[in-house]
């Protein structure tokens, strides 16, 4: 059974870095690209970014472009988002899931994590 399960989240100041950690166990999802959403609260899920496999092709929300980066070791069965220059409308809980294609569709996602709390203080 795959389980997905995020890291990293935390109280941090506007203005400030975090780096999220999501580890897959269970099988390595080979092929698969890994993608992160956010939902905050009264929102629905939104797309924040996703890498493929190899890390050849990447894509991001107009929203955190030049702010957060996405990476993977899949050696490691892990990927990451590097969040820097946070602001108050980053505050939401984070997702890491995986696909077989690159999408932005949370619906195109096959396996989910529980999700990690980011706050921005005020």
């Amino acid at each position: 059974q795959v389980q997905l399960v995020e890291s990293g989240g935390g109280l941090v100041q506007p203005g400030g870095s975090l780096r999220l950690s999501c580890v897959t166990s269970g099988r390595t999802l080979s092929g698969y690209v890994m993608g992160w959403f956010r939902q905050a609260p009264g929102k629905e899920r939104e797309f924040v970014a996703a890498r493929d496999w190899s890390g050849v092709e990447t894509t991001y929300a107009d929203s955190v472009k030049g702010r957060f980066t996405i990476s993977r070791d899949n050696a490691k069965n892990t990927a990451y988002l590097q969040m820097n220059s946070l602001k108050p409308e980053d505050t939401a809980v984070y997702y890491c899931a995986a696909a077989r294609w690159l999408t932005i569709r949370p619906v195109d996602y096959d396996y989910w994590g529980q999700g990690t709390q980011v706050t921005l203080s005020a």
